[in-house]
């Protein structure tokens, strides 16, 4: 892991916080620049909603979705004691961790992880959401990696909570709502690809963000095309 390179993610991440910033693709990138930097096989993202249930927001494959909706189904797990305590909790090696996550350890390394930290989207007291991080061997969270992923959610935190100061606290909860409705329409239209294009789930994906970056467009506004016809998608993106 380079500074030049984390210097250059932060850089990236404060220069797409502007005043109207699309919070599914920003909250991806972060997702996606974990992976990238901090060594980590996979991560996941979930926000709290106006009743403060959490909800899948960002992830960076599939299994790393399919964990994130498993935890939050059986309310057990890194993400939510994380986002329920507002501290760091993980798991170094999950064959360890069939106590404390009874019914979550097992899928976990069903799927080839064995190891887990989540980290809290935390303001002073104020929680807003979690930061999954996982491995496919059981090791310990480099200390360098630790920190730089607590800088990663703490600048996406921040974020967050500068666009409810500007547009006050219920306009926020709103807009939340939005980027949690706008990750259905998101899942629909990739799903869509996935079937007409013949492509898995991620791949549909990256497809629909290379289009949508391509053009200048919101991700959320591509998908609504997508799912009514107006746009057509293809393997081949300028």
């Amino acid at each position: 892991m380079r500074s030049d390179e984390v210097a250059g993610a932060l850089v990236e991440f404060a220069d797409t916080l502007v005043a109207d910033f699309d919070i599914v693709e920003f909250l991806q990138r972060l997702t996606d620049r974990c992976v990238e930097l901090l060594h980590v096989d996979a991560a996941g993202l979930v926000l709290g909603d106006r009743r403060g249930a959490l909800q899948l927001v960002a992830a960076t494959c599939d299994d790393a979705r399919l964990l994130e909706t498993f935890q939050l189904h059986l309310d057990e797990g890194p993400c939510v004691e994380s986002y329920r305590n507002g501290r760091e909790v993980g798991a170094a090696d999950l064959a360890l961790a069939g106590r404390r996550w009874p019914r979550l350890a097992p899928a976990l390394r069903q799927l080839g992880f064995s190891a887990v930290h989540a980290l809290p989207m935390r303001r002073r007291a104020e929680v807003i959401g979690a930061l999954n991080l996982f491995h496919r061997e059981p090791r310990e969270m480099d200390a360098a990696a630790a920190a730089v992923a607590r800088a990663f959610t703490d600048v996406a935190t921040i974020g967050l909570l500068q666009q409810r100061a500007r547009r006050e606290k219920e306009l926020l909860v709103e807009q939340l709502e939005s980027a949690l409705s706008s990750r259905v329409l998101i899942e629909q239209a990739k799903g869509m690809l996935a079937e007409r294009l013949d492509l898995d789930t991620e791949a549909a994906f990256a497809l629909l963000r290379r289009h949508a970056r391509s053009r200048n467009r919101r991700l959320t506004d591509l998908a609504v095309d997508v799912i009514e016809g107006r746009v057509e998608v293809s393997h081949h993106v300028s």
